[in-house]
C-alpha cells in the first residue's frame, strides 16, 4: 500500500515506514502530524485517485527531527566589473518517518 501526498509545494511516494524530509513544518520533535492531502491512494492493487484530493484519506507521520540541508554557494560575478557576490543558503527541512495511511 503507498499513497502520493502533497506538502510544501512537492509531492512525495509514500509507504509506511519510510523517511522523508519536508520543507520546514510548525511541529515539535517526537510529534504527529497528519498529511490531509493525499492525491492517490494504491490498495491491494487498485489506485484510487482524488479530485483533487482523496475524499476521507489521511497520511500519519512522525516528526524525527528539524534541520538544514547542506549549503549552497550562490557566487554572482560580472567580468571586467569588478562585481563579486558570494552568499549560501541553507533550506530548513523536517524530517518525517511515515506511521500509518488511512484510506
Amino acid at each position: 500500500m503507498y499513497a502520493v501526498v502533497k506538502t510544501g509545494g512537492k509531492q512525495f511516494r509514500v509507504q509506511e515506514g519510510d523517511v522523508i524530509f519536508v520543507e520546514k513544518m510548525n511541529a515539535e520533535v517526537e510529534s504527529t502530524v497528519e498529511l490531509t492531502e493525499v492525491l492517490a491512494v494504491s490498495k491491494d492493487g487498485a489506485i484510487t485517485v482524488g479530485k483533487p484530493v482523496v475524499e476521507g484519506a489521511k497520511v500519519v507521520a512522525k516528526v524525527v527531527a528539524q534541520g538544514k540541508a547542506k549549503k549552497v554557494v550562490v557566487f554572482k560575478y560580472k567580468p571586467k566589473k569588478d562585481y563579486r557576490r558570494k552568499s549560501g543558503h541553507r533550506q530548513p527541512y523536517t524530517k518525517l518517518v511515515i506511521e500509518k495511511i488511512e484510506a
